[in-house]
C-alpha cells in the first residue's frame, strides 16, 4: 500500500484562486474498446476575412492539485477540460473522470510525464477524478483522488478543444488542410460538407491495423492524413479535429451500431443545410456523421443508413 501522503498530498496552488461490409468494419473497431478567450461555435462563416481561432489548452498553474506521482491542473475547468500528468514509473496507469450520478470515463495516462488534456464530456457538475496504478493484470491501486466542480462558460467548449483522443494544434496538418479547404466557405454547413467529403475520399480502411490495434490505442491525426489509412476510430478523430480547427463543435463518439462497437462523429450546426450529397444538417442540432461508413458505402448509402440515428447507441463522447 502507498502511504496516505502519496494518495493526496494537496500541494494546492491557488491564485484567487446495414451494409454487411460496414458491420465487418465495425466489428474490427471493437478491438480498441473492451483561456481567457474561450472559443465559441460558428466561426467558419468568418473564414473569408479571418481564420477561426484554434483553441490551445493551457496548464497555467492557477489551480493545481498535486502528489508525488500526479499533477492535476484545473485552471480552465470552465472551458471544458482538465490537464493531468503522471510522474511515476508504473507502465500502466488509469485515469477516471466520473460525474456525480452519471457516467464514468476511463483513460490510460502517458508514461512521458507530460500534461494530457481530458474533456468534461458530461457538462456541468461535480466530477470525481481518480488515478490508479496497475498492481498486476486487472488489479489496480488508487494513488490520487480529487473532486472538481465544473461550471462551463458554454456547453460546446468540451467539444472545441483538443484532447487525448482528438489531438491537434494550430501547426497540425489537420488544421492546415482544413484552412485551405475552407478558405472561401460562407457557412459552417458548407465547411462541414467539404471536410466530411475530404475525409471520406482520402482515407481508406486499414484491415491490418484493425487486426493489430490494442486497447489504449490513440489516433495520430496527422499520421493518418499522411498515410491515407485508418480504422473507424481514426476516421472519427481526423474529422473531429478538422471540424474543431474551424471552430465547429464536434464530438468523437463511440458506442454500438447493432451489436458492433464503432466510432463516429456528431457535429453541431446552427443552420440547416445540405451542402452537397455528403450530409444533411438540422438547425441548432447535433448531427450524426459516419465517415467510415460513407467511405465504404458512399455518401448516399451512409445517409440512408444513418437516417434518424436510431441504429446508433452512444456510449461515450470525447
Amino acid at each position: 500500500m502507498y502511504p496516505k501522503s502519496i494518495l493526496n498530498k494537496p500541494v494546492l496552488k491557488r491564485k484567487f484562486l446495414r451494409s454487411p461490409g460496414f458491420f465487418l468494419i465495425a466489428l474490427f473497431c471493437a478491438l480498441l474498446f473492451t483561456g481567457e478567450n474561450p472559443i465559441t461555435p460558428g466561426r467558419a462563416a468568418a473564414s473569408q476575412s479571418q481564420p477561426p481561432q484554434i483553441p490551445v489548452p493551457s496548464a497555467d498553474g492557477t489551480v493545481v492539485y498535486e502528489s508525488e506521482l500526479v499533477s492535476v491542473d484545473a485552471s480552465h475547468t470552465d472551458e471544458g477540460y482538465v490537464m493531468v500528468r503522471y510522474m511515476g514509473k508504473n507502465p500502466k496507469v488509469k485515469l477516471q473522470l466520473e460525474i456525480t450520478g452519471g457516467q464514468t470515463y476511463t483513460y490510460l495516462l502517458s508514461k512521458d510525464q507530460i500534461y494530457e488534456v481530458f474533456p468534461f464530456s458530461s457538462g456541468d457538475g461535480i466530477y470525481s477524478l481518480r488515478v490508479y496504478e496497475q498492481i498486476k493484470d486487472d488489479s489496480y491501486i488508487l494513488i490520487f483522488t480529487e473532486e472538481l466542480t465544473v461550471t462551463l462558460q458554454n456547453e460546446f467548449l468540451p467539444f472545441l478543444y483538443p484532447n487525448q483522443y482528438v489531438s491537434f494544434t494550430p501547426d497540425s496538418l489537420a488544421a492546415s488542410i482544413s484552412e485551405q479547404l475552407c478558405a472561401d466557405t460562407r457557412s459552417d454547413a458548407e465547411a462541414v460538407g467539404i471536410l466530411y467529403r475530404y475525409v471520406c475520399r482520402n482515407i481508406s480502411y486499414d484491415m491490418e491495423k484493425a487486426a493489430q490495434a490494442a486497447y489504449g490505442y490513440l489516433p495520430d491525426v496527422d499520421e493518418i492524413l499522411t498515410s491515407g489509412k485508418g480504422i473507424c476510430f481514426d476516421y472519427a478523430a481526423v474529422l473531429t479535429a478538422m471540424l474543431r480547427s474551424r471552430g465547429i463543435p464536434a464530438k468523437l463518439e463511440t458506442g454500438y451500431v447493432g451489436d458492433a462497437f464503432h466510432a463516429w462523429v456528431s457535429v453541431y450546426s446552427e443552420e440547416a443545410g445540405r451542402p452537397g450529397d455528403a450530409v444533411r444538417l438540422r438547425e441548432k442540432s447535433w448531427n450524426l456523421l459516419d465517415p467510415t461508413l460513407a467511405s465504404h458505402s458512399g455518401s448516399a448509402g451512409a445517409n440512408a443508413y444513418i437516417g434518424d440515428g436510431s441504429h446508433y447507441t452512444v456510449k461515450y463522447s470525447y
